[in-house]
């Protein structure tokens, strides 16, 4: 059926895309799909379910634990659909620390990482600019609703919609925020490789996206509340730069609330390229070394797996 369709573009100006520029193209629409629906749900969570009546105020939000639930598997399924959507050409790492990791372990060439990662910022931005664009004026109303300390009208609950920062019981300490966006990125990426290592029969390509969506949903569930569970420097450095040009300034970039928080931009960037980096090295050590041996030995697998890893898998 696809070799059947027309392609939107002569032959001839697409044979600039079959290469790096094609993977940029698609890791720019892989972003912009997670961030638009991660920001978007959380523009829902934050402004619009109280704006339209269907909280107790028009200021009331996370009342309950049980609140947390609706960001996290939103999250979640931005995350699923966006590796659909970008999977097929650049492996849809949609994640700057995605590919660090995969430069330092799994032989992504390191010409890619900066394209890439440029490619996933641009997309970043450009989805916060859509959540924006479609949330106007449920943020706007928030931000008139809501009493407090302002920056240029605009306050931090409306920030939150774009980018992230860390609780109050931090006091501002760099510390706690920064270990916990490395360890959420380290889990991150051991799920990841998990997923996609063929040595490995657990899921197979077509459950992989979801299954990645899933851990990404678990990571926010169990290391979410700390820090906003960013785990990805483009998904919250493109949004909050957006949010900086439309007018939240130092709240936005550097980052900053008095009495609360000062300069806090570079740690969901620092935090999951490092938490990224340490995931990879961890499934090395303790399974992917191991498949390797069994795979080059032609050992049958244990008891209790699935079936035997054959070479040409784990090629």
């Amino acid at each position: 059926m696809a070799v059947d369709i027309p392609p939107l573009v002569s032959t001839s100006r697409l044979k600039s895309r079959k290469g790096l520029f094609g993977e940029c193209l698609a890791e720019f629409l892989g972003m912009f799909v997670l961030v638009s629906f991660g920001c978007g749900v959380a523009a829902t969570t934050v402004a619009a379910l109280p704006g339209s009546g269907r909280t107790a105020g028009p200021t009331t939000m996370f009342v309950a634990a049980g609140d947390w639930v609706l960001p996290v598997l939103g999250w979640g399924l931005a995350v699923t659909f966006a590796i659909y959507v970008a999977g097929g050409v650049s492996g849809a790492h949609i994640n700057p620390a995605v590919t660090l990791a995969f430069a330092v372990r799994r032989r992504f060439p390191w010409h890619k990482v900066v394209p890439y990662t440029a490619a996933q910022l641009i997309g970043a931005f450009a989805g916060g600019a859509l959540v924006y664009a479609v949330y106007h004026d449920a943020i706007s109303a928030l931000d008139q609703a809501i009493t407090g300390p302002k920056t240029n009208g605009h306050t931090l609950a409306t920030l939150s919609i774009f980018a992230t920062f860390p609780a109050p019981y931090f006091h501002g300490g760099i510390w706690g925020p920064l270990v916990d966006q490395i360890v959420g990125a380290a889990f991150m990426l051991m799920f990841v490789m998990a997923v996609i290592d063929l040595r490995n029969p657990a899921t197979r390509i077509y459950l992989g996206p979801l299954v990645i969506g899933l851990a990404v949903a678990a990571i926010g569930f169990s290391y979410g509340a700390n820090a906003g569970y960013a785990i990805n420097p483009a998904r919250d450095f493109g949004p909050r730069l957006f949010a900086w040009t439309l007018g939240w300034q130092e709240l936005a970039l550097p980052g900053s609330l008095p009495g609360a928080f000062h300069a806090y931009f570079w740690i969901p960037i620092v935090g999951p390229l490092v938490g990224g980096v340490i995931g990879v090295l961890v499934y090395d050590l303790f399974i992917g070394d191991v498949l390797a041996i069994r795979t080059r030995l032609a050992m049958p697998p244990e008891i209790g797996c699935t079936r035997p890893v054959t070479t040409a898998q784990a090629e």
